[in-house]
């Protein structure tokens, strides 16, 4: 068996993220006592479902299929789940354990932080990007019609599992889209994450491969950082959002058909590209984020005719004050800020260079 990596989330409510294979039994570990397990899973994860009931030995197991994807992650399916632990007498000693990618631990993220103000939950992540994203930092939520993640807590996990074995089976287009918020990592803070990159683009999209692991561990450990001295988004956290102003924009615009990944690449390079325009960074740097992207065969641009409805929907982003948009940037390679209340005619501009036919 392949050892475990164990890395430290610190704060206030400190949790490790475990990474390695053959992890589902370090689950009672992570939430011991427990009576009651309900289980949070999408159809196609029904058998990796059942592996976690097994785990649970003695306690009485819920299981609850949600919808796959973004569909999954809405007030409607949130109440759906919170009848279910109802009808079950689920207490504040039981336990929410949420199976999927990052939609799913979204959601049994925001299901424990409601049930009885907030009950023990671990998110075990099956795609790339729930294991270096979603699944770490405490913040749960769902969807509205306004916009993604607007109605949620930041409820941190007694734990969080990422099983690298569950990677062999996720679709390749959702392995690589996962890659976007890794890239996103080594930008904000780890540069050696975009030379590992750089070094060899497709061997770091085979699952069973060691450079995936290292990119999987590296991404955690720059979050980890982060949510340890900012649990709550007061400041530091900020930087985690570094091209996600469009990418949710986009999101919303799609109606949540297109990949988050897919999106986020999209946003890095307009975020670069601003960054650019209004003199914070230089143009090689800039370059280098497509170049890399393009590299992994991850989406650059978005349609040109969309601007209006991107504009509308970045301005109820949550790093919005008022009606002054705020967008993560870079000074350089690892130095992220933000740039306050920017122009429209310099945010349209950035777009313009960025946007497809």
């Amino acid at each position: 068996m392949d050892s475990t990596t164990r890395i430290p989330v610190p704060g206030e409510r400190p949790y490790e993220v475990l990474v390695g294979q053959r992890l589902f039994a370090e689950l009672p570990e992570l939430l011991p006592g427990a009576a009651r397990v309900a289980v949070l899973h999408t159809p196609p994860l029904k058998e990796h479902a059942d592996r976690v009931a097994e785990a649970f030995a003695g306690a009485a197991v819920l299981l609850i299929e949600v919808p796959d994807a973004e569909a999954g992650k809405s007030i409607d399916v949130a109440a759906d789940c919170w009848a279910r632990l109802g009808e079950a007498g689920f207490t504040r000693t039981d336990v929410v354990v949420g199976i999927g990618g990052g939609a799913v631990t979204d959601l049994a993220g925001f299901v424990a932080a409601c049930w009885l103000r907030g009950v023990r939950w671990v998110p075990v992540a099956t795609s790339l990007l729930g294991m270096v994203d979603a699944a770490v930092g405490g913040k749960t939520g769902v969807n509205t019609r306004a916009g993604k993640n607007l109605v949620g807590s930041f409820h941190p996990p007694a734990g969080v599992l990422c099983d690298l074995e569950l990677l062999t089976s996720l679709p390749p287009v959702d392995l690589t889209a996962g890659l976007a918020e890794v890239v996103k990592c080594g930008f904000i803070a780890d540069p050696a994450i975009l030379d590992l990159i750089e070094a060899d683009p497709r061997a770091v999209t085979d699952p069973a491969g060691p450079q995936v692991r290292e990119l999987i561990e590296r991404a955690i450990r720059v979050k980890a950082d982060v949510v340890g001295d900012d649990l709550r988004e007061s400041g530091l956290r900020e930087v985690l959002n570094y091209g996600h102003t469009l990418a949710h924009a986009i999101e919303k615009v799609e109606d949540y058909r297109w990949r988050h990944g897919h999106a986020v690449s999209v946003g890095l390079v307009y975020a670069a590209t601003l960054a650019r325009l209004a003199g914070r960074l230089d143009a090689a740097v800039a370059d280098r984020h497509a170049a890399i992207l393009i590299a992994l065969g991850l989406p650059t641009g978005y349609r040109a005719d969309a601007w209006p409805q991107l504009l509308a929907a970045m301005r109820v982003d949550k790093k919005t004050r008022g009606s002054r948009l705020r967008f993560v940037v870079l000074d350089d390679v690892a130095r992220p800020a933000i740039l306050d209340g920017p122009e429209d005619a310099l945010l349209a501009a950035a777009y313009a260079q960025v946007a497809s036919a």
